[in-house]
């Protein structure tokens, strides 16, 4: 098992759940994609740059999704986390049920724009 998908299944089941929810959404989108383990956490890398990331954040209770061009990005700003940051917006999820896939793929569609 990769080093990123240990990580996932290692998780409590609820940050499990949405941690697999998302990589099969970005998967679907963002199909050149790669899932890899950099800074301790999973991070997809597309066309060999860094994309997005998943950080399960235990104290707090969500996962936060956060694409390294965030603040490129356009669309979804009402979704779109950037807590005082200089590139990375995130969107957050607290439970599988709030994760609303027509947002995410709009982001991830929209990121992927950004790699030329």
């Amino acid at each position: 098992m990769k080093p990123a998908e240990e990580y996932i299944f290692r998780q409590p089941e609820m940050y499990r759940e949405m941690l697999l929810h998302i990589v099969a959404v970005v998967e679907h989108e963002l199909r050149d994609a790669e899932l890899l383990f950099k800074w301790g956490i999973p991070y997809f890398y597309y066309k060999k740059k860094p994309f997005c990331y998943l950080a399960p954040n235990h104290k707090r209770k969500f996962v936060d999704v956060g694409f390294a061009k965030g603040f490129q990005l356009l669309k979804n700003q009402e979704s779109l986390v950037d807590e005082n940051r200089n590139t990375v917006k995130s969107l957050r999820y607290t439970t599988l049920e709030s994760i609303d896939n027509s947002i995410l793929k709009s982001v991830v569609e929209e990121a992927k724009t950004l790699y030329v």
